[in-house]
């Protein structure tokens, strides 16, 4: 296939694109500077702009762009920045998409478990769960709407609701090995908050299969069979660097360097989320367990 990828520099993306090449598919990276050859499409989807002629001959986009989330403070400006790098974008392709006879007929569209809001507790949530509250299900919400015009044209959307990927190339893990690797790791608020983790491996692995197997679409959970508890993780990381994890980490800190609500929802809450989709087409999980995964990243 001949597949356009936004945010193919991402940490998504850049284990992405060199799978896809390997599994002999065509790449376009989708760039917002002048584009460099034939392999990279020019799109500015801050403003709106993407030639549909670009589209012409593409199989399938795979849509990954968008602000980082748990970088820094959420802001009025800030919350407005993810927002907006999420459902313009994604507005953008679909409208393009919809408007073409020979365009993209396959369109992976990032999106996160954040749909299922940050206050469910140990239930456990498949894809037909509904859309929880909270900042990140709003966004999460108007995200995946805004593929509704390529849906409607035809197209076969999957919505990609992606877990926390662990790597240490970045992410959540690559953050939290230094303090861990000083002894200073520790459970956040109860710990009992659960964390729908995903190897970036598999993260890949998922994103292969929704974009050949025919029989999904729609939303997706790329996240591992075993979800665990914030808890759980701690002790499991800390026992794999031989590091104590006994002493809970103060969020007052947390609190004034990124905001009350951030922690809340990305830190203190969570979803016990499972990939019911991804277990019913047979796909085969790398690393189904959070040990197995920690210790081959670390390896």
């Amino acid at each position: 296939m001949k597949v356009a990828v936004a945010g193919s520099s991402g940490l998504i993306g850049s284990g992405l694109v060199p799978a896809l090449q390997a599994d002999g598919h065509e790449v376009v990276r989708m760039v917002r500077g002048a584009p460099s050859g034939h392999s990279e499409i020019s799109w500015l989807p801050g403003e709106g702009i993407l030639d549909p002629k670009a589209l012409d001959g593409i199989d399938a986009v795979v849509n990954l762009a968008g602000t980082g989330i748990g970088d820094r403070k959420w802001t009025d400006e800030r919350k407005k920045a993810i927002v907006d790098s999420r459902v313009g974008g994604t507005r953008l392709l679909a409208e393009m998409m919809s408007k073409l006879d020979d365009g993209p007929k396959v369109f992976l569209s990032g999106s996160a478990v954040g749909w299922y809001g940050y206050e469910t507790g140990p239930e456990v949530l498949s894809e037909d769960a509904p859309r929880g509250k909270g900042f990140l299900a709003d966004v999460v919400g108007a995200w995946e709407a805004a593929t509704a015009p390529a849906e409607a044209a035809g197209v076969r959307v999957v919505l990609l609701r992606t877990g926390i990927v662990l790597s240490t190339a970045g992410g959540a893990l690559a953050k939290q090995l230094f303090p861990f690797k000083l002894g200073l790791g520790g459970r956040l608020g109860s710990g009992q908050q659960y964390l729908p983790w995903i190897s970036l491996a598999d993260e890949v692995a998922g994103i292969r299969q929704c974009l050949t197997d025919q029989r999904l679409s729609g939303p997706v959970n790329l996240t591992a069979p075993k979800p665990v508890t914030n808890l759980e993780f701690t002790k499991t990381l800390g026992a794999i660097l031989h590091r104590p994890t006994l002493v809970p980490i103060p969020t007052l800190p947390l609190r004034l360097a990124f905001g009350p609500q951030m922690v809340k929802e990305m830190l203190l809450g969570g979803n016990r989320v499972v990939p019911v989709k991804l277990k019913e087409v047979g796909f085969s999980w790398r690393h189904p367990t959070l040990e197995t995964a920690l210790r081959d990243i670390l390896a």
